[in-house]
């Protein structure tokens, strides 16, 4: 009977090993994840960790030495230019493998192979693939590959990477790749247009063209212009106004049947973009020139407002060659400094909000999706079919069509409402060829605004307001792309697309980009507003933002002797102007009357209340209960009518609309037989806000930064909160030059004076490391949301025995 024991203990191992080693649901193996020896135990750093190893890679040309500062900053010292880039590709994945390569993957459309079977990631992939995304990095690809001046790069930035990918052990494996039991794939040239592509798509794949379509069939024309105005009432364009535009280079021409086929269809959508980009993915760039400084230098300041995670989107470094010596935040799974400076230049970019991509109606000849009409005859399409594995699942075969216009993003297999031989194409700037990774490798070794100038030559997309200051005194700002040149309305709504006549008729020449050198006013500035007046000579239809370039102009006006530290502070502002324009309003026309005792001493908070968005502002809680209580009052009804997707005006454009015209129809609401006045409305809407602003005092105080729970989440989003940084003590608002908002802010804030030594700082909201297992995970977020920065230490090569050296790494080739 001893057998019997003995076979129970064996089949009881036996299914314990079999269960440990294996997968469940979303569960990793538990044998291999809680292994002592290769499980996540081994990503807790040690605390003394210094990270100092001398390494041999045969593809380097010479030596290279890399210093580790006690923030985690490295400082690359490499006697040969491509070895520098080597390096960084080496250290990118060092610190944020895991992070490069989900980024890739949510780019080409891929994540429902890592991540499972989801009918939500599962459209998001085949969203991507539809959107051509891989299409496009294909195309930027090629274009890289054929450029004998920076290819040599970015091969030995795509061998840094691998380099680094075959030297890991199952133990050193980033923790992501255990809790989701996947191996890292090789680098390649692609993944790095793919990356650069994801940024585009972030940056320049926002439009309103479906959500106008729908709108169109319930409004006017005049309707929309007053909804969606193309300038704002309130603007303060980059270009100061008045400055005179050349005629243009290009006149494109409206198509003779636009009035009955485009302006007059009212036909309705119903598909909607599942990762529609951030609205809100903006910026703040500004230059003061020497003659506005104390110090008599120009003064450069960036701070990129984007989606906040972790691991951060930037990556601190130095890189140093014997022809360059650049400082900044770079992107982990591209080469060079993206936003920083040199010993003789500083760079920096805010999004320009242009509409760069379109959407146009096509008819199929059948289900087979071979043939379209187009220019009077079936003209046949570029069949591809796209492969979607999915874990756990079997492979999904989606088929996308291409066409004149780009691929069919829309069609019966893929939309709530186009049947049959109905489709949509799109038409997006960044499926064309292009090199913008080439751009940050000049820009990097420039000397002054000439080089600067012809660096960004040929940038194509995202469509960026490019700012530089130079130690020779210059300042200037290009909004550099490739911008479409349209017809008045063109773009606007989904398109004709059954002949050419409705397609792009050409670009605007890109000397005629709107750009401003060395301005009278002595500084410049941008924040994502419209670029130029109403006197520039091209349609510019986009996605613009007023208040944050009020705020910035008024108060860069009104500086002389500028010193870094006011610039900090101008970075830091909680100064919410679209209050300061909206609270007047509101509080002269509310019937006081009409409110009950808890009402009234709101309305007394906002009566002395400053227009900051402070961490603890009770008023700018209130205000903001009011403005969203005032916006539904105003829109509900109206928009009601409109089938999804829609999109309502903003806030600028609703307080606007109402200090303009106090009797707009739209204060009416259409549902009820009485006729609404702006002062009905106004008080109504403020003692809606207050009931809830009582019941939510008792849980919060109404303190501004615990109504609004600032959070940087990690890249895995709900599926890993431990890794996350919640209720974050910061103020802001969109609305404010320091504009956080729950999930989005300043993603990397740089002050720096140009002075004879370069005089720099800066600070971005999480840690160098990608591991949640280092004390340099999150380790900035706290002295980011407090308004610190800190001093950049452009490092000499004299310095390595400096205190602030945390360790060394040897590069060599043998």
């Amino acid at each position: 009977m001893r057998i019997v024991p003995f076979l129970l203990a064996t089949v009881l191992t036996l299914a314990l090993i079999f269960g440990l080693d294996r997968k469940w649901g979303s569960i990793p193996p538990l044998g291999r994840f809680l292994s002592p020896q290769q499980g996540f135990w081994q990503n807790a750093e040690p605390a003394g960790e210094t990270y100092s190893e001398t390494l041999h890679f045969p593809q380097l040309k010479g030596k290279a030495t890399v210093y580790l500062d006690d923030r985690l900053v490295p400082h690359v010292f490499a006697e040969n230019e491509a070895d520098v880039y080597f390096i960084q590709g080496y250290l990118h994945a060092k610190f944020r493998l895991w992070q490069m390569e989900f980024q890739t993957f949510a780019g080409a459309g891929r994540l429902s192979e890592k991540l499972g079977n989801d009918p939500r990631i599962l459209r998001y992939d085949r969203e991507q693939r539809r959107l051509g995304m891989v299409y496009a990095a294909e195309n930027t690809a090629r274009v890289m590959e054929s450029d004998t001046a920076s290819r040599p790069y970015f091969d030995a930035y795509t061998a840094g990477v691998n380099a680094y990918i075959h030297s890991l052990t199952k133990s050193s494996l980033p923790v992501e790749y255990k809790l989701l039991d996947y191996q890292p794939e090789d680098w390649s040239n692609f993944k790095i247009a793919l990356f650069l592509k994801v940024m585009s798509k972030d940056l320049a794949g926002y439009e309103r063209d479906l959500e106008f379509t729908n709108a169109k069939s319930v409004f006017s024309l005049a309707d929309l212009k007053d909804l969606y105005p193309e300038i704002a009432d309130s603007t303060v364009p980059i270009v100061p106004a008045g400055t005179p535009f050349d005629a243009p280079g290009i006149v494109p021409v409206k198509p003779a049947s636009a009035d009955s086929l485009y302006f007059g269809n009212d036909t309705t959508l119903q598909v909607r973009e599942i990762n529609k980009p951030e609205r809100t993915n903006g910026s703040n760039n500004w230059a003061v020139s020497g003659s506005r400084t104390a110090s008599g230098a120009p003064i450069l300041c960036n701070d990129p407002h984007l989606t906040l995670s972790l691991p951060s989107i930037w990556f601190e470094m130095q890189l140093t060659t014997p022809t360059m010596n650049a400082y900044g935040a770079t992107f982990p799974g591209s080469p060079s400094v993206i936003i920083g400076f040199n010993d003789q230049v500083a760079f920096g970019f805010t999004n320009a909000m242009r509409d760069v991509k379109d959407y146009y109606a096509i008819r199929f000849r059948d289900a087979s999706k071979r043939e379209y009409w187009y220019n009077g005859a079936w003209q046949p399409t570029t069949i591809k079919i796209e492969e979607i594995k999915i874990n756990g699942a079997p492979t999904l075969h989606d088929t996308v069509a291409y066409t004149a216009f780009g691929p069919v993003m829309y069609d019966e297999s893929f939309t709530n409402d186009v049947t049959g031989t109905k489709a949509i194409a799109v038409r997006w700037v960044a499926h064309d060829p292009s090199n913008e990774g080439a751009m940050w490798f000049r820009l990097n070794r420039a000397k002054d605004y000439n080089d600067c100038r012809e660096a960004i030559r040929g940038f194509v997309c995202p469509g960026q307001n490019m700012l530089f200051a130079s130690k020779s005194g210059d300042i200037a700002i290009w909004q550099q792309g490739r911008f479409p040149a349209r017809w008045d309305g063109q773009g606007l709504f989904v398109m004709p697309g059954e002949d050419s006549s409705y397609a792009w008729q050409g670009f605007i020449p890109e000397d005629e980009n709107p750009h401003v050198v060395n301005p009278a006013q002595g500084f410049i500035q941008s924040a994502n507003q419209r670029p130029v007046d109403a006197s520039y000579p091209y349609f510019i239809p986009g996605n613009y933002i007023v208040p944050r370039g009020i705020t910035i102009q008024s108060r860069l006006s009104g500086l002389q002797a500028v010193t870094p530290q006011q610039m900090m502070g101008l970075q830091n502002s909680y100064d919410n102007s679209l209050a300061a324009d909206a609270v007047p309003l509101l509080l002269r026309t509310i019937d006081r009357a009409e409110l009950d005792a808890k009402a009234k001493g709101f309305l007394r908070e906002l009566e002395t209340w400053n227009f900051h968005a402070d961490p603890d502002s009770r008023a700018m809680t209130i205000y903001q209960a009011w403005l969203d209580s005032l916006e539904r009052s105003v829109w509900d009804d109206e928009f009601a009518r409109i089938r999804e997707p829609q999109v309502r005006p903003d806030e600028q454009t609703l307080v606007e609309l109402l200090l303009r015209d106090s009797a707009s129809r739209f204060i009416d609401n259409i549902n009820t037989p009485a006729v609404e006045t702006l002062r009905g409305i106004i008080t109504s809407a403020f003692t809606n806000a207050a009931r809830g602003l009582a019941v939510e005092e008792g849980t919060n105080g109404l303190s501004w930064w615990k109504h609004k729970q600032a959070t940087i989440m990690h890249l895995l989003r709900n599926s890993l909160m431990p890794f996350a940084r919640e209720g974050i003590r910061a103020g802001g608002a969109g609305a404010t030059p320091n504009a956080i908002t729950k999930t989005h802010g300043p993603s990397w804030r740089m002050v720096v004076q140009l002075t004879s030594t370069t005089e720099a700082y800066g600070i971005y909201p999480g840690g160098q490391s990608g591991n949640p297992g280092s004390r340099f995970y999150d380790n900035f977020i706290d002295d980011w949301a407090a308004g610190k920065y800190y001093r950049l230490w452009v490092m000499k090569a004299s310095e390595s025995n400096d205190q602030r050296v945390l360790g060394t790494i040897h590069f060599s080739n043998n």
